[in-house]
């Protein structure tokens, strides 16, 4: 059962006044992804099949993904009216196609494959506690507490399985490094941006660049030092390092490089026309 319903979020709070609007469009994109969250649950039972225990588990996950997304959807559509979000979410699925046939995992191996889910849930727990912090609006606010805190329990799940599957495949410390390095790469790939366009449309036609750009440039600057750090240390863990002076350094050199990029775009130029400003999902 997930710890928490729709129920449970004060929506007789929602003030619209407090709505900021490049945090509207991060939560739009953000409702499709983690309503996704079904196909995902489908990849994983393939890869996982005749561990009725993960399997298990991973339906459960789904569950507290979709979920996810029926909130930030539902705020998105208080938030802006206009959000039509099942057309958003069906061009989302038309768009960007998860391995939904693969049999095995597209990681290499079982403990491959849950190195990968460790690392999207330390970028999950801490990109919505970024938000959560950034967010005036009060009921988002809530919303994006509740998802971080999901998310770090998710990622103690899937750390659980990895160190139990660890232990028979025994992957060398150079595979877990480059497992862990693909994932982290992917946060450049099509499921963000298109999640973005489909939402947002900030243009004419599908523009990874540009997506990719719009998005990146309301994201990054919500990320302080700390929420690097964090999710520095959860990522050595992951790939069975101890967290210490070289994840600490490493976390610094990837806030500094977040806000380097966080200025490149937006010395680009003014925001994409197509993007609404107050019109005021994920």
């Amino acid at each position: 059962m997930a710890r928490w319903t729709l129920e449970d979020i004060p929506w007789d709070r929602f003030d619209r006044a407090k709505v900021d609007p490049d945090l509207l469009c991060l939560i739009k994109a953000a409702a499709l992804v983690e309503y996704n969250g079904g196909d995902y649950a489908a990849y994983l039972n393939r890869v996982f099949a005749g561990d009725r225990a993960f399997q298990t588990a991973a339906d459960l996950w789904a569950t507290e993904e979709v979920q996810h997304g029926e909130a930030l959807a539902r705020w998105a559509g208080m938030a802006d009216p206009d959000f039509d979000f099942q057309a958003a979410f069906d061009e989302f699925r038309a768009g960007f196609q998860l391995p939904r046939e693969a049999e095995a995992s597209v990681r290499g191996s079982r403990a491959g494959e849950l190195i990968a889910r460790c690392i999207v849930e330390v970028g999950t727990n801490s990109y919505y506690t970024a938000l959560s912090e950034a967010a005036e609006e009060p009921v988002i606010k809530e919303i994006c507490r509740l998802i971080a805190d999901d998310e770090a329990h998710h990622y103690k799940l899937f750390l659980g399985y990895l160190k139990r599957y660890q232990a028979h495949e025994n992957l060398p410390a150079w595979t877990r490094f480059r497992v862990a390095a693909g994932r982290i790469a992917e946060t450049d790939d099509d499921e963000l941006a298109y999640a973005y366009y489909a939402s947002n449309k900030p243009g004419p036609s599908y523009d990874r660049r540009l997506a990719s750009r719009e998005y990146a440039r309301r994201a990054y600057p919500l990320y302080s030092a700390r929420h690097v750090a964090r999710g520095m240390d959860m990522i050595f863990r992951a790939i069975g390092l101890t967290p210490g002076r070289t994840s600490r350094v490493l976390g610094r050199l990837a806030h500094r490089f977040m806000q380097w990029r966080a200025a490149g775009f937006a010395r680009q130029g003014e925001p994409a026309h197509a993007v609404p400003r107050l019109s005021l999902n994920g």
